[in-house]
């Protein structure tokens, strides 16, 4: 029988992180390289993904980076395409891309604003997943991870984000996205099961950034029962059980990561 270390072995694998040129994308693209795959981090910022390959490239991870706007089927069918090309196959999909656009409370938020925040996470996610099927399903094996939150299952506190008055603002629109995200990814593992491909998600609960308001942070820890908000780095244990065959049988389920904000 394996032994968890070779089963956490994700050597001579290749995986592709959408929105990877930062922040949790980041973080799950490091751990998935340094488990030993090839990881192509793909976002509409080209740039800034090529920045983030070449600063995991130095600590001699295999990284590459690639612009591609999720929201377009050709640009992601050439992303996948390429990966294709340059390993000759794609074993984990994450589709991280995500966003809110809403800066509006709902009596004055324009319907764009909430198709902008829809297409860009639900529309974007299925794009990702859909692509990667049609390549994954002849080989009979792959998974698919998905990006939620814990706003696609609970609402939000409005009076945890006051000093945040942009995202105060873009709850619902978000967690209607993030919501149909958790369900498509059950929806997705129903249908691509019997391929042997395994579908997943993900929800991260309060991981700020380094610019995030002080005080928000403060609130969001003594609201946490761990006590500490979450850091990009407490996702790569999950990412890597749900990317590896350490999770060969573990498919549509929703992995919660948020220090227990969401029991009470």
């Amino acid at each position: 029988m394996p032994t968890v270390f070779e089963m956490m072995d994700m050597s001579g694998r290749s995986a592709i992180v959408t929105g990877g040129g930062t922040h949790l994308g980041r973080a799950m693209a490091s751990a998935l390289a340094e488990m030993g795959a090839s990881v192509f981090i793909a976002s509409r910022r080209a740039d800034l993904c090529e920045e983030t390959a070449k600063e995991l490239q130095g600590l001699g991870l295999d990284v590459s980076g690639i612009g591609c706007d999720v929201t377009d089927e050709a640009q992601v069918d050439a992303l996948v395409d390429r990966v294709m090309t340059d390993r000759g196959r794609l074993d984990v999909m994450v589709a991280n891309s995500g966003g809110a656009f809403t800066n509006s409370y709902i009596p004055d938020a324009s319907i764009d604003e909430f198709r902008r925040t829809v297409d860009l996470n639900l529309t974007g996610t299925y794009i990702c997943s859909q692509s990667a099927a049609r390549v994954m399903m002849p080989k009979r094996r792959g998974s698919i991870i998905t990006l939620g939150s814990i706003h696609g299952f609970l609402t939000s506190d409005k009076r945890m984000y006051e000093d945040l008055p942009t995202f105060k603002r873009s709850g619902p629109p978000y967690q209607a996205a993030k919501g149909g995200i958790i369900n498509l990814t059950r929806g997705l593992a129903s249908e691509l099961g019997e391929y042997g491909i395994r579908v997943n998600c993900i929800s991260p609960g309060q991981i700020p950034k380094a610019t995030t308001d002080e005080g928000h942070v403060e609130r969001s820890r003594q609201a946490i029962p761990l006590q500490r908000t979450g850091t990009s780095d407490d996702l790569k244990g999950a990412i890597a059980l749900l990317a590896s065959p350490a999770g060969a049988w573990i498919t549509g389920h929703n992995l919660i990561v948020d220090g227990g904000w969401s029991i009470w």
